[in-house]
């Protein structure tokens, strides 16, 4: 074994002091930005759901025409050609996002979430953490390892700072990048932008909320069993979201090619059929839909079918080209159907919507080990094991989708499966391996054909 250098240790001495730096400042922008981004939203979000649905049926709309213009024509005031997103910034830019660009989809998840769409908060605070990330990595001339780095961090910084959950939030930034990877030498930037985010957010006054869920004090191996068969469920739900989510948006991508309709039609289309499914469907799942949630997480009685109707409005809102967050539905989805299906099992509702509500975003997102710190950073270190359990058993269920189309596929979930490294999820092509299609042809499909030969001579 060759000695390591004696520089080694000054070199890794300095890398933890240049990024206690970096990070530092970089967590404190974002978590300054964010704060002034959830302050506006604080001051516009809910105040018109409970408006007579004539109301909602001329605003939904307006609303649509607004994002659709400003998404359309806000974009063309880039010239660089790069794309937007926190995830092809890191893996495909190097680091680099348009910056003049940067505070249209803020303002359009402002509009869409003050006037009933249903979305997320945390969208628009991961793409304000990316692009002062980025902005400042330009700044400074960093090389490409280093912006993307930083950009990832921005992304943790901007999570902590919605939810309070620093370190999940800097596992998130990290995590999302590829399904079966983890960049370690991404952990510890991220983590000191999540916590100075973090920290920031709250001498600014963001308020966060406190949840008390009792488990059992000792573990019992029996309510695991029943916390995994939960994130089951919930990994199937989620797996029923992203396939809603591309259906609505190869439907409305279609409608518009069909009728050669000028983009901003488009939100417009779904803010007049969200208004329609209003006239049916329940008010309490438009917007962010947190009242829902909290319900569930204090023990409320769910609706078996409620994380559908969450499902159907997400899925039109942003499906249709509104723009807003998709991480806070998905907590909406998990803690509706925990909070139903944890009585049939003989749990109480506040556990089934503790662990649902983390083990949607472990499956859609595909971040388990960020799910399962959140569930601890949120419902305490009692609720460890059994968040883990549904958080890795709805990782699995939900196979190889993603609500993040750019995500990189790293590495296949099973043994079963055989796709191409380092491709998209929405380009990638998982098919079954090839030890497995020989299992079959020499094993199962020989034992099957002898059954039913046996079946005829009888």
């Amino acid at each position: 074994m060759r000695r390591l250098s004696p520089a080694e240790p000054l070199l890794m001495l300095a890398t933890v002091a240049l990024w206690l730096v970096l990070a530092m400042v970089t967590g404190a922008l974002v978590g300054t930005v964010c704060s002034a981004f959830l302050r506006l939203l604080f001051l516009t979000e809910g105040h018109l759901y409970d408006a007579p649905w004539i109301v909602l049926a001329v605003l939904l709309p307006l609303a649509g025409l607004a994002n659709g213009v400003l998404l359309h024509y806000g974009y063309r005031l880039d010239r660089s050609g790069l794309r937007d997103e926190p995830i092809v910034a890191v893996n495909d830019q190097h680091g680099r996002m348009p910056l003049v660009t940067m505070w249209v989809k803020p303002v359009a998840a402002l509009i869409t979430l003050s006037c009933g769409g249903s979305a997320g908060k945390e969208g628009p605070c991961s793409h304000i953490g990316a692009g002062v990330a980025a902005g400042v990595g330009q700044a400074l001339r960093l090389n490409a390892e280093l912006r993307k780095r930083l950009v990832a961090c921005g992304v943790s910084a901007g999570f902590a700072s919605v939810f309070g959950t620093p370190i999940a939030g800097a596992i998130y930034g990290v995590e999302m990048l590829a399904i079966g990877r983890i960049r370690h030498d991404f952990l510890f930037p991220g983590i000191v932008a999540g916590v100075t985010s973090f920290v920031v957010s709250r001498f600014w006054g963001i308020p966060y909320p406190e949840y008390q869920i009792a488990f059992e004090a000792s573990f019992t191996q029996w309510l695991f069993l029943k916390t995994t068969l939960i994130g089951v469920a919930c990994g199937v739900a989620a797996s029923w979201f992203v396939e809603a989510l591309e259906l609505a948006r190869r439907g409305f991508s279609r409608l518009g090619r069909q009728f050669e309709l000028w983009p901003p039609l488009r939100p417009l289309a779904g803010g007049v059929l969200l208004a329609t499914v209003l006239i049916v469907l329940p008010r309490d799942y438009i917007g962010l839909s947190l009242p829902i949630m909290e319900g569930a997480l204090e023990g409320d009685p769910m609706p078996l079918l409620g994380f559908l109707v969450k499902i159907v409005l997400v899925a039109l809102t942003l499906g249709s080209g509104f723009y807003g967050g998709i991480v806070t539905p998905q907590f909406v989805i998990g803690a509706v159907l925990g909070g139903a299906v944890a009585p049939l099992l003989g749990m109480s509702s506040a556990q089934g919507a503790a662990v649902g509500l983390v083990a949607v975003v472990a499956s859609a997102s595909n971040t388990p080990v960020a799910a399962i710190l959140m569930g601890i950073e949120l419902f305490g270190g009692g609720s460890t094991l059994y968040v883990a359990g549904a958080c890795v058993s709805a990782y699995l269920m939900i196979g190889h989708r993603s609500v993040y189309p750019a995500q990189h596929l790293a590495y296949p979930k099973a043994a079963w499966f055989t796709a191409p490294a380092d491709q998209p999820v929405g380009h990638e092509k998982v098919q079954l391996s090839y030890g497995l299609l020989r299992w079959w042809s020499e094993v199962v499909q020989p034992v099957a054909r002898r059954l039913r030969q046996k079946l005829r001579r009888r």
